[in-house]
């Protein structure tokens, strides 16, 4: 590895190279050589912020779309007749339908850019919500048009998360990614605040089916404005043309997926991912249930809204953090193992002091201290997917969300077995702890910040050198180029001969 000392002083690291003069290789592929890919141009600090907010809301949309059905599921279980394994059965179609979407929308936002996938999927599940009660009245077998609505609904919001790590990478630097994907994940505790509180509140007012007809209607009026205002009005429609062509991001081969799962740092993330998921959908499906059981006296609002309104502020405050360590000049890596360490390794005394027997406000407390700092994922494993592989960090965190949420669905399930089994919490509780320590020292032992996305095809080189920030900044990413033909680089002192 080359390295660059300017008065006497080292450079963080960075992978950059130098172009040829001569005209490009245009031999593509099949002549053995890649051409350099199209350089992204990043947002504008006002830009990104205004995308900031539009993302936050869809997000929060997302989750009010999302908790519509449980929120009614008691009340339609009265007006149809359902079972509790039939209620069960149309809100478990949700998550199965969440997980086969997942890399195929990280692929296709890759391809064509997130936000197109975004907007149209947003218009699409929006419409859904809005026609479920139109469905469930339409259909002679409520429970069959709910289950299949629950799982397309599944279907259309898989691709939220993938899009919006793929659009990140793409238009937002490595110092402001942080903020960005925290601010817009703590959309997910806004959205769930605001369907519990005024879901709720619809629901005594004016019965079951208003909450799904304003839900529905504000997420297409979202994406609307998104169309009409961000994209300018540009046509979202999706051509099979640009999936063909890989659109402004390079194609990645069946060589490059298989280079790509052997580095170390790629299943750092994944396992991480998979073990913070399918915590927080064992904590989130169980909470409920353990404070109802365990504190019958205890009002239902106070446990069901505080560990949300410690998550939000929680959650923007990891993210300013991770963003401001970054621009001190902080190591990529070194952040990202330390918000990762918050999220899973702090987190998890909370969790194991609920093993315990606590008072009521005592375990208000470890919750919402839990939850809250489970946040600092969002400025963590979230955001190293698109440290290692921007090119295709759609995909990839595609794959992440897919692992995870089996394994959540997995993890909540057990955990069940476990409460029957055992007769105690405790058990679900150490379970949580061990499981969140495992991917902590995985990230921790593994985690990278550096590009593992990068081609090594014969006749392709990359210099990895220490630079000077001012004079990487201005470098095209991803830089993969030829060296000058008749000369080769000097892995000694980074100069050509």
């Amino acid at each position: 590895m080359a390295v660059i000392q300017k008065h006497g002083k080292s450079y963080s690291p960075d992978l950059v190279c130098l172009k040829e003069n001569h005209p490009p290789d245009k031999t593509g592929v099949a002549g053995g050589h890649k051409k350099c890919p199209e350089h992204h141009t990043n947002w504008s600090r006002p830009v990104a912020r205004v995308w900031t907010v539009v993302l936050l809301l869809g997000t929060c949309l997302l989750y009010c779309a999302r908790v519509a059905m449980p929120i009614c599921a008691v009340s339609m279980a009265e007006k149809f007749n359902w079972t509790k394994r039939e209620s069960g059965m149309v809100l478990g179609s949700f998550f199965w339908g969440y997980c086969f979407t997942q890399v195929f929308g990280g692929y296709v936002s890759d391809r064509v850019g997130g936000e197109k996938v975004l907007l149209l999927a947003a218009a699409a599940w929006g419409s859904m919500t809005a026609f479920t009660p139109i469905l469930a009245h339409l259909c002679s077998q409520p429970i069959l048009s709910m289950t299949l609505a629950r799982f397309l609904m599944g279907l259309l919001q898989g691709v939220h998360y993938p899009s919006l790590a793929s659009l990140c990478s793409q238009k937002v630097v490595e110092s402001e990614r942080g903020f960005l994907m925290s601010t817009v994940g703590s959309g997910s505790y806004l959205g769930t605040l605001l369907i519990g509180g005024a879901g709720s509140l619809m629901l005594d007012l004016y019965g079951w089916e208003s909450v799904f007809y304003i839900s529905g209607f504000m997420s297409v009026l979202w994406a609307y404005c998104m169309w009409k205002y961000l994209l300018k009005g540009e046509g979202p429609l999706i051509s099979l043309e640009s999936l063909g062509s890989g659109g402004s991001q390079s194609k990645l081969t069946k060589r490059h997926w298989l280079r790509l799962f052997k580095q170390r740092a790629v299943w750092a993330v994944i396992v991480t991912h998979l073990c913070t998921a399918s915590t927080y959908f064992t904590l989130l499906s169980w909470l409920p249930t353990f404070f109802k059981e365990s504190f019958p006296d205890a009002k239902g609002w106070v446990f069901n809204v505080i560990p949300w309104l410690v998550a939000i502020p929680s959650s923007l405050f990891s993210g300013c953090l991770s963003d401001h360590l970054i621009s001190q000049g902080v190591d990529t890596v070194s952040v990202r193992k330390l918000m990762q360490f918050f999220s899973m390794g702090v987190s998890s005394v909370f969790t194991f002091l609920l093993c315990g027997n606590t008072t009521f406000l005592w375990a208000v407390a470890f919750v919402s201290a839990t939850m809250g700092l489970t946040t600092f994922s969002h400025s963590g494993v979230s955001v190293n997917v698109q440290d290692l592989a921007p090119s295709c960090a759609g995909s990839l965190f595609g794959v992440m969300n897919t692992c995870g949420a089996f394994s959540g669905v997995i993890m909540v399930y057990f955990s069940g077995y476990l409460i029957e089994a055992t007769g105690s919490w405790a058990s679900v509780f150490a379970l949580i702890t061990t499981v969140n320590l495992l991917g902590l020292f995985t990230f921790l032992a593994f985690a990278e910040a550096r590009r593992v996305d990068i081609d090594s095809s014969p006749g392709a080189l990359v210099l990895q050198c220490f630079l000077p920030p001012s004079l990487v900044r201005t470098q095209p990413r991803p830089w993969l180029c030829l060296p000058p033909r008749g000369m080769q680089w000097n892995n000694d002192d980074g100069a050509t001969k």
